[in-house]
């Protein structure tokens, strides 16, 4: 409609701040999720109203802030046009009362009309009519407005398309914990496990046990052994020696019951890596000293405050109850926060990513990983894994720069020896030399033909370096590598070694 009534879109451009007729970006952006945006408008501020796959339409400031406004662009127009200045009610208590709220919604019409005129009430009904939308009352809009803020995360969450960083939440309104987020289906689980309902379905998927083991975990019940019981069983069956048998045979053990000494005597002589996840000699001989070995290992390794774990755990948590898009939001955030004292977390978080499939923020965390680290060793291997992993996010120039930064690492000066051999004597020499020729192949295949040249030479010529045999990986790789690299003419590939 703004698009073929010009008069209606001027007013919508002035005062109300969204202009069809301004559709740039500040700079490129993708949604977490990589859901498909579409600019629809802009305002005068270098802000970029979004249209989102659903319908939604998502704003993004040029300050780095972003936030959701409606469930379709008549919604999120009632709102901007309504309110006039809507941001001033992004954070606003709505617990005001009738007369505060008035007074407040005064106070911000006037400071509209300063700059545009008496007009602007009459305007608004007329733009409001000219669209065929409601004007609705400022409580119902600003309530409407808050409710779609708070739907921004996870599902369309803004980043800056060079770098992976998450635009900034708009607005400062309150929000369950992650782990409340979290636990709710879990608990929900629990809940119908306590039932005797859907048990089959529930025991046959990891990430739901997981789910009931840890709701179980802050939920302790004097009813819930036979739950514990069938829990402790599937996870020796399934999950081996995971924290999740650990909890389980703890959680059980606390009831100190012989039949449940038994059932992990059992367990453990069936077993040997549940035998050692059970403490191995540190496990009771005797059915009475159960219920205290459980309760020390509780005390030390599990305890009943979900808020003792980190926000990572709970992220990786969400990503094995397959809400991927609450992982994944929760782990940009996690990752644009550290800084130099966190590389331990900056490299589960790349394991995390990897986990749920973001492969392109996996290695965003990988480079960061190796860029912190001090031992040439480490950060050697560490950049020739981020090579890795940015070659398998497809950022394959990226990843030939880190490959070239891992060997500049570990040939030194000095270079790094471990035990008197040279890094290419190892191991390692092996699999940096193969990431040579996977670098060519992918970087061939991109069109990226002085990358794929650079790094066919520098892998051919490591290759002369390492002892043998050679790995198969590395003598595919290579042979694979080659033609690909220079299909017109013949490359030599690694000999039989």
């Amino acid at each position: 409609m703004l698009h073929r009534r010009p008069e209606l879109a001027d007013l919508a451009a002035y005062p109300f701040n969204f202009d069809v007729r301004r559709k740039r970006n500040v700079e490129e952006v993708r949604l977490a999720s990589d859901a498909p945006l579409r600019i629809t408008a802009g305002d005068d501020t270098g802000g970029t109203f979004y249209l989102c796959a659903g319908g939604e339409v998502l704003y993004g400031g040029s300050e780095g802030e972003s936030g959701l406004l409606g469930e379709s662009v008549s919604e999120a127009l009632e709102t901007i046009v309504g309110l006039g200045d809507w941001e001033a009610y992004a954070d606003l208590d709505l617990s005001l009362d009738d007369a505060e709220l008035a007074a407040y919604a005064a106070e911000v019409e006037e400071m509209i009309a300063e700059h545009y005129g008496p007009s602007l009430d009459a305007d608004r009904d007329r733009l409001l009519a000219g669209l065929g939308l409601r004007r609705l009352p400022v409580r119902e809009l600003a309530a409407r407005l808050q409710r779609a803020l708070l739907r921004t995360e996870p599902e369309f969450l803004l980043l800056n398309a060079e770098e992976g960083l998450a635009y900034r939440r708009l607005d400062e309104l309150p929000r369950p914990a992650l782990y409340e987020t979290v636990l709710a289906p879990a608990r929900a689980d629990l809940d119908l496990l306590r039932e005797g309902a859907a048990g089959p379905e529930i025991l046959a998927d990891a990430g739901r046990r997981a789910g009931v083991l840890r709701a179980a975990q802050y939920d302790r019940r004097p009813g819930d052994r036979p739950v514990l019981r069938a829990l402790v069983e599937q996870e020796a069956r399934f999950g081996g020696d995971s924290s999740e048998f650990r909890l389980a045979a703890v959680l059980l053990g606390r009831y100190g019951e012989p039949a449940d000494h038994a059932l992990l005597r059992s367990l453990a002589a069936e077993q040997p890596d549940l035998y050692y996840g059970l403490g191995g000699s540190e496990f009771p001989e005797q059915a009475q000293e159960l219920r205290g070995w459980a309760a020390s290992w509780d005390d030390s390794e599990f305890g009943e405050d979900p808020r003792e774990e980190p926000e990572v755990f709970w992220a990786r948590l969400a990503g094995r109850q397959g809400r991927t898009e609450t992982a994944r939001a929760a782990l940009i955030r996690l990752l644009d926060a550290t800084g130099p004292a966190d590389r331990n977390l900056i490299g589960e978080l790349a394991s995390a990513f990897r986990e749920i499939g973001d492969l392109w923020q996996a290695a965003r965390a990988r480079y960061l990983h190796a860029s912190l680290l001090d031992e040439p060793f480490a950060r050697g291997s560490a950049f020739a894994s981020a090579a890795s992993a940015q070659r398998c996010a497809g950022e394959v120039a990226a990843a030939w720069k880190s490959l070239r930064r891992a060997v500049a690492t570990l040939d030194g000066p000095p270079a790094v020896a471990l035990s008197g051999i040279g890094w290419d004597g190892l191991a390692l020499g092996a699999t940096v030399a193969e990431e040579h020729f996977r670098v060519a192949h992918a970087a061939a295949a991109a069109g990226l033909h002085p990358e794929a040249e650079a790094a066919w030479a520098a892998g051919t010529a490591l290759l002369a370096r390492l002892p043998g045999p050679l790995p198969a990986s590395l003598r595919e790789a290579a042979a694979a590598a080659g033609p690909a690299v220079a299909p017109s003419h013949d490359r030599p590939g690694p000999g039989p070694r």
